[in-house]
């Protein structure tokens, strides 16, 4: 038996995985439409989900890498980022910018790790 957690699993990828107490995750928007603001709510709301299911939460994510395919867009994103973060839990992050990203209209991607509660 596997130690590893999998979370979502496709034949292609996992939404999640867990092991060792470390959450990864990676999240797009719902849907190729809307706005930066709109996709990122999509995407954290997706994201928030994920955490909670492995037994974590947004104020644990420790690191966080932001794909975006429009630098015009990092004002709007940072607004809807800095809304949904707990006060005083902001993770260590980086924000790229990309040619492109799978699906054309989306704007915005994720990838974060977090700390996962011990089973008790």
């Amino acid at each position: 038996m596997s130690d590893i957690q999998r979370l979502g699993v496709t034949p292609r990828y996992a939404d999640a995985t867990v092991f060792n107490g470390l959450l990864h995750a990676v999240e797009v928007p719902a849907s190729e439409d809307g706005d930066i603001r709109s996709q990122t709510r999509s995407l954290l709301a997706a994201l928030e989900a994920t955490l909670t299911r492995a037994g974590s939460d947004k104020s644990r994510i420790l690191m966080a890498t932001i794909y975006l395919v429009d630098m015009a867009d990092y004002d709007g994103l940072n607004a809807e980022w800095e809304a949904w973060l707990p006060t005083g839990s902001a993770p260590a992050r980086a924000c790229v910018k990309v040619a492109g990203l799978a699906r054309p209209g989306w704007r915005v991607e994720v990838v974060a790790v977090a700390a996962v509660a011990a089973a008790a």
